[in-house]
């Protein structure tokens, strides 16, 4: 939406426009909502779905601008669904109208600020963000020449938004120069000088010997990384890598196969406190936006732990390889981790927390930002994640295929979990019910004997019902828990919730089973631990203090 659309925005949101789109979400005729209540919108060639269209457009573009993608989807509903989503319209214009314009960012895509017309050319000529737009044209006289199809009546409009936003030229120069001067940038971007792409690194194994290709640092932790198949694994050891990689280059001023024992002592010193804030510590953001950094915030002592494990796996990778000569992060250790805590039983639900959770599941289509389809997918998400405990990763691409029955009769779901090891995990009553009941809103077959192999278990919400990404998934899950917070009026369960991420689902399997009375090996099984340890830590109360007292009386034997 332009300045002028702005500034006229207030029409919007008259009487006479909430109750057209009233009466239309009520199933009336386009022609007779508009005839009844916007007679003076019917222009001499404007049809009234014409009118009703461009209303419910400038709405939800009025909403995006001001990040609320949840309400822009009530007034993009396609015309079958509108009835649906009606009792929604009213709230969510109440709300959109109490809703002030934010500061435009300098890492806000063009399409946020400017009329689809605009950004479609600017897209078109690789300019995404206002950053590229502010650095790269209005500096220059007649800037627009450079991009055919902008125009200059466009290029005006252009103008006045920095005009009136002077802040954002300045933001984006100085990231400019920051990039230029070769800074802080993911992994897939970096390009360092010579002297610091370990070409020449000083612990160097003689490149006769070495069995990689690689001639440089980059290129040898690419070939380690290329080692993982699973897309997680690999994006956790990638961001390890990329961290000490950058904190070698710039604070230390040397390549990462000429760090020593000193130089690893002094990273994991900084891990704790990653300073200066300003170029290592920042939001989460997308790995090409500008404002992406590669720390949150402090690691905890557990964090910093599996950082240096990871890192002290890739040296040894590449001593195996002979492209090192030593690793410096042998034998490190970490003041203040836990390492026998694997997990934290702690996050988990009880059953009265679990009971209220579902409680708002039941009715999530009525909250704004949630279709009916992506309630429907968020309750098949709880209830079979709870009654399998089966990891977020391990919903990402599965199938109908892999529900299986055995020579007993009896139905698995086969996996493939951490480390691509196979295992096979039970389908209770309550996860097969929640399979049913969702193939059912999908408008699929419930039978088995009818399913189609290939059909993934959790799609996306897309035409096409194809797999949800993993990133997707933890998104989604993310939003409920949040939504469920602002609904709860207990504070502590609220704090709780904002919390959750989706393992919880898997916490909760496990102690809601243990408490249940299942058999601690057959939840050792169900979960695939390789140790029965690992299990234990979900017991609570007198189960534990119980199996601490009979690990003591019956010991192994020396």
């Amino acid at each position: 939406m332009d300045s002028k659309g702005q500034q006229a925005a207030g029409g919007l949101f008259d009487e006479s426009v909430a109750a057209a789109l009233r009466a239309w979400h009520q199933g009336l005729p386009s022609r007779q909502c508009v005839e009844q209540y916007l007679p003076r919108r019917l222009e001499p060639g404007r049809t009234a779905r014409g009118v009703l269209g461009q209303l419910r457009r400038d709405l939800a573009q009025y909403a995006r601008i001001r990040h609320r993608e949840d309400l822009a989807a009530v007034f993009e509903c396609q015309a079958a669904r509108r009835k649906s989503v009606a009792p929604r319209l009213q709230g969510a214009l109440n709300e959109l109208r109490a809703l002030p314009l934010p500061a435009p960012l300098i890492g806000d895509a063009v399409d946020r600020w400017f009329p689809a017309r605009i950004a479609k050319v600017l897209q078109a000529h690789k300019i995404r963000t206002l950053a590229d737009l502010t650095v790269r044209t209005p500096r220059r006289r007649q800037w627009w020449v450079a991009i055919p199809g902008l125009g200059e009546a466009s290029a005006r409009e252009v103008e006045r938004f920095f005009a009136a936003n002077p802040e954002l030229t300045e933001r984006a120069r100085a990231l400019i120069a920051r990039d230029e001067q070769g800074d802080i940038v993911p992994l897939e971007r970096q390009k360092p000088a010579h002297e610091l792409d370990g070409s020449q690194g000083r612990y160097r194994a003689p490149a006769q010997q070495c069995l990689l290709e690689a001639t440089n640092d980059l290129e040898a932790v690419h070939a380690w990384l290329n080692l993982h198949e699973a897309e997680a694994t690999r994006r956790a050891y990638r961001k390890e890598a990329e961290r000490l990689i950058l904190w070698a280059v710039f604070e230390r001023g040397k390549p990462l196969s000429s760090l020593n024992t000193e130089d690893a002592t002094a990273y994991r010193a900084f891990q704790r406190n990653p300073s200066p804030q300003g170029r290592w510590v920042g939001k989460p953001r997308p790995r090409t936006s500008s404002e992406w950094r590669p720390f949150t915030g402090p690691l905890s002592a557990n964090s910093i732990r599996y950082s240096l494990s990871v890192l002290g796996a890739l040296f040894r990778w590449l001593m195996d390889q002979r492209y090192v000569l030593a690793n410096p992060f042998s034998g490190m250790k970490v003041r203040g981790s836990d390492k026998t805590k694997s997990l934290d039983a702690g996050r988990s639900f009880t059953e009265g927390e679990w009971t209220l959770v579902r409680q708002i599941a039941d009715q999530l289509e009525w909250h704004p930002g949630w279709s009916d389809k992506a309630a429907q997918r968020m309750r098949f998400l709880l209830d079979f994640g709870q009654a399998t405990g089966l990891r977020a990763a391990e919903f990402v691409g599965l199938k109908l295929r892999a529900f299986q029955t055995d020579a007993q009769g009896d139905l698995w779901l086969h996996v493939t979990g951490k480390g691509d090891k196979k295992g096979r995990v039970a389908v209770p009553p309550l996860a097969m019910q929640a399979v049913e009941r969702y193939l059912m809103e999908r408008g699929l077959p419930v039978l088995r004997a009818s399913w189609h192999p290939d059909t993934p278990l959790l799609a996306s919400l897309g035409e096409d019902g194809g797999a949800i990404t993993g990133t997707r998934l933890r998104a989604i899950t993310k939003k409920f828990f949040k939504t469920a917070a602002d609904i709860v009026e207990v504070p502590a369960v609220a704090e709780k919730l904002r919390t959750a991420t989706p393992h919880w689902l898997r916490h909760t399997h496990a102690t809601h089973a243990l408490a249940a009375g299942a058999d601690l090996t057959a939840v050792r099984d169900n979960l695939r631990h390789a140790s029965i340890s690992t299990t234990t830590t979900y017991l609570h109360g007198e189960d534990r203090k119980r199996a601490n007292q009979f690990a003591a009386a019956f010991g192994r034997r020396n």
